[in-house]
């Protein structure tokens, strides 16, 4: 129930109250009405005695009076005596009712008062349990918009914290990719190393083989060249051919070369 809420319903329960207690301002009417007839009619009854008071004094009247001078033989008298009695019993009867109406009617609208209080009573307890109600329900708003708040920083710390672990694990990931790549590139430096050398160590072996091969074909070059020289020495004479011979090795000091067998070994 909001605020302006129990507020109409108080109004309407007042207009409902101001409705219940003129329910009988028509019988508080009617009753003042009677009391004004009343006084009336008593006026009228006195009037009515003054009258026959003044007929039994003026006998020259109309009217003849039988039996005693009390007039109580009187018919007119009589007559008037017995309407008002009977108007004044039904009146007093009328009024006995309206007494008792009138009593119920004030019973009824104690009893009503009462109820109205204990009406009034309960809508002031009810609006006063639903003015904690709703503290109590402002407070536990308060109180689930805080945890939210919680609940979303803490969800967030988590994701940092996950996040954190995620980077942490990449960047070992990372590191280890490095030092791998690190090792690889050794290796493959070393590799490269390996297979220069080795292709160095070729080249300088094939560099001998060709430089041993050269060598040898000069020696075999030079010892063709001797063998011609040598068959023409021959053929013009062997003696001079040797004393040819001599005289250049004893004049340059160097012995004449000799024919050897050269056995290649491949390096490696």
């Amino acid at each position: 129930m909001s605020g302006p809420g129990w507020q109409e319903e108080l109004r309407q329960r007042l207009i409902e109250r101001n409705a219940r207690e003129s329910a009988y301002a028509n019988v508080i009417e009617q009753y003042r009405r009677l009391a004004q007839q009343t006084t009336l009619l008593k006026e009228r009854n006195q009037s009515l005695l003054k009258a026959v008071g003044s007929v039994r004094a003026n006998p020259s009247s109309s009217t003849v009076l039988v039996g005693g001078e009390d007039g109580r033989s009187n018919p007119v008298r009589a007559a008037y005596t017995a309407s008002l009695e009977s108007q004044v019993s039904s009146l007093r009867d009328e009024m006995a009712a309206l007494y008792k109406t009138q009593g119920q009617n004030a019973q009824r609208l104690l009893a009503m008062n009462e109820t109205l209080r204990e009406k009034e009573e309960t809508a002031r307890l009810e609006t006063e349990h639903l003015r904690r109600v709703t503290e109590e329900l402002t407070l536990l708003r308060t109180k689930v918009d805080q945890h939210n708040e919680l609940m979303g920083e803490k969800e967030r710390a988590m994701q940092v914290r996950i996040l954190h672990d995620e980077l942490a694990t990449a960047e070992l990931e990372l590191g280890q990719l490095q030092l791998r790549n690190e090792s690889l590139m050794k290796d493959n430096a070393s590799l490269l190393q390996r297979w220069l050398d080795s292709k160095n160590l070729e080249a300088e072996r094939l560099n001998d083989a060709n430089l041993f091969y050269d060598q040898i074909a000069e020696m075999k070059a030079g010892a063709n060249l001797r063998q011609i020289h040598s068959s023409e020495n021959l053929e013009s004479g062997n003696g001079r051919v040797n004393g040819n011979s001599r005289t250049t090795a004893t004049a340059t000091g160097v012995a004449p070369p000799t024919q050897e067998t050269v056995h290649l070994i491949p390096n490696g």
